[in-house]
């Protein structure tokens, strides 16, 4: 086999099967298969392999996205979809899950630790989740968590409590990865949430079926300052439906998604577009990131695209747009919970074993206070998150609660990381341990908009 032939898309570091290559995609591919290689170390040049890597990388790689698969067209057009109800009310705020819940998170936590923890070091490096991880997380039903049961998912009520508690224990291995595994039913979700009956009845089959097709919700755009409320990317009515125009980034996966969810605003007011990935017009760079970076993030150029009139997911007056936004919030809150507790968890023996001056540092106040405060500060977190989605998954106005989750996330789910960091020491800063990797992805928590929903 040729060295080009072995490195056509669908491999490990490929495009979707479907996409073809672009030249710097063939060397940039090539240039990862000779990095694991040892003949460079035999031969002395390890340092300048990884220095020819880093300056093809550094502007990453750019790909029409020419491939989809053909979703045939099903469903009335204008007829309201199917809607999960609104999880009952307790009376009181319980913090307990349902049996069906905590059997979910029972499977969840221990492919986590089984399958996602192990895979985290090399997907941080790669850029890449592993081809069987993702094929594992379709087998424990994570694309159709949100999508109603009449619909083939395994929602029978507003499924934000248990999308939230799927979140935390995934994040518990890897957030990058989490979001990798999570991008796809974030898109099923969005339309068992807000879809039409023709929209549900055309892209959801995909979804609870064998081959689940990638897909990613995309609302964040590379200006300062961003408002994820305002989008700048513009939907245009024209005489046959719409044309879009635009960039968004921090796109997970985008480089082989399917389906896109977009966020645009048409007359004034933010909405949701579903794209087919091969509309023409789309543009896919590589966005490689400080954080997250085994989602595969990617940015989108969408220039001139041409959407049918039913492209439009859910309402015109922007209250679709912000559920989805606060929704979006709360998953990447369940995220930040999940990984200040890999950060608690594994602080906490560290400082045990880990001996200064003939004892464990762990007997030193400063830093058991330390250890002390994440504790208090991550419950706090978990806490708000929870309530915020035991309202949502109700039907209840959540926006409030949601606010504050996210600003006690964002604030102190940095100084989770940033302590952890601490604890280590000097064994904090190297890679060696992954501590470093979770504290660089908890800083995504306060300027992610998208990618995940609940």
């Amino acid at each position: 086999m040729s060295l080009i032939q072995s490195l056509k898309p669908g491999g490990k570091h490929g495009l979707s099967s479907k996409e073809s290559r672009d030249p710097i995609g063939y060397a940039v591919a090539a240039l990862n298969r000779l990095a694991q290689s040892d003949l460079i170390d035999r031969v002395g040049l390890r340092k300048t392999s990884e220095r020819v890597v880093f300056t093809a990388t550094r502007s990453g790689f750019k790909a029409a996205t020419t491939a989809s698969r053909t979703f045939a067209k099903a469903g009335k057009q204008g007829k309201q979809g199917v809607r999960a109800p609104a999880a009952a009310p307790k009376g009181v705020f319980d913090l307990t899950p349902t049996e069906d819940e905590q059997m979910l998170v029972d499977v969840v936590t221990e492919f986590a630790q089984d399958v996602v923890r192990p895979a985290a070091a090399e997907a941080n490096e790669t850029c890449t989740a592993p081809e069987a991880l993702l094929k594992a997380s379709l087998e424990i039903g994570l694309p159709i968590l949100g999508v109603p049961e009449s619909l083939g998912g395994i929602s029978e009520e507003r499924s934000a409590m248990a999308g939230t508690l799927v979140a935390e224990a995934l994040a518990k291995g890897d957030m990058g990865l989490a979001v990798a595994t999570l991008a796809p039913g974030s898109v099923a979700t969005a339309l068992g949430l807000w879809g039409t009956d023709a929209q549900q009845q055309t892209y959801l089959p995909a979804f609870t079926g064998d081959d689940v097709p990638a897909a990613a919700l995309a609302l964040t755009e590379p200006t300062v300052l961003f408002d994820v409320l305002s989008p700048a990317t513009n939907l245009k009515k024209t005489a046959d439906g719409f044309v879009l125009n635009g960039v968004k980034t921090l796109v997970p996966r985008g480089a082989e998604a399917e389906l896109f969810v977009i966020g645009a605003s048409l007359e004034g007011k933010p909405v949701l577009v579903l794209i087919e990935s091969s509309t023409p017009g789309i543009t896919v760079d590589g966005d490689p990131s400080m954080g997250v970076r085994a989602a595969s993030l990617s940015r989108l150029t969408l220039t001139d695209v041409r959407l049918p009139a039913d492209a439009v997911l859910g309402s015109t007056d922007g209250t679709t747009y912000t559920e989805c936004v606060r929704l979006s919030r709360l998953a990447w809150c369940a995220l930040a919970v999940g990984t200040g507790q890999a950060v608690l968890d594994y602080v906490t023996p560290y400082v045990k074993e880990r001996e200064a001056f003939g004892e464990p540092v762990a007997h030193r106040q400063s830093v058991a206070f330390m250890v002390a405060n994440i504790a208090i500060e991550l419950q706090s977190m978990r806490l708000l998150t929870y309530k915020a989605a035991s309202r949502a998954a109700a039907g209840k106005d959540f926006a409030r609660e949601v606010a504050l989750a996210r600003k006690l996330c964002t604030d102190k789910g940095m100084q989770i990381g940033l302590d952890g960091v601490q604890l280590l020491g000097g064994h904090g800063f190297v890679k060696e341990h992954p501590v470093e990797r979770w504290y660089r992805d908890l800083r995504a928590i306060g300027v992610m908009e998208g990618s995940v929903l609940v």
